[in-house]
């Protein structure tokens, strides 16, 4: 299938791109081949194939959810690793700006 410059300009403003004149007969091209690909694989017979979900044989391993205490040193290491702390309080840039208008 041999897509037009117009149908791919259409593409190109469909999926919020900038297209140069001189990119377009390239972007045809491309596209175009892609297009016959797909066509070529819709030919495939795949009756009776089962459906793959990963290419290699895995399953995912799960563990049950246990709730974890936090050492005590751990924390108190934290906060004195921290490079700008007021006591126990870490010091971080501000996210929000404050704005009066």
């Amino acid at each position: 299938m041999k897509l037009t410059e117009e149908q791919v300009r259409h593409i190109a403003k469909l999926a919020r791109l900038h297209i140069e004149e001189e990119e377009l007969s390239q972007y045809q091209e491309q596209l175009s081949s892609i297009l016959n690909y797909v066509a070529k694989l819709q030919e495939l017979d795949t009756e009776g194939v089962e459906e793959l979900q990963h290419a290699a044989d895995i399953s995912n391993v799960f563990r049950a959810d246990e709730i974890q205490g936090c050492e005590e040193n751990v924390r108190v290491r934290a906060i004195e690793n921290f490079s700008n702390r007021e006591g126990d309080l870490l010091k971080v840039q501000a996210v929000f700006e404050n704005r009066t208008e």
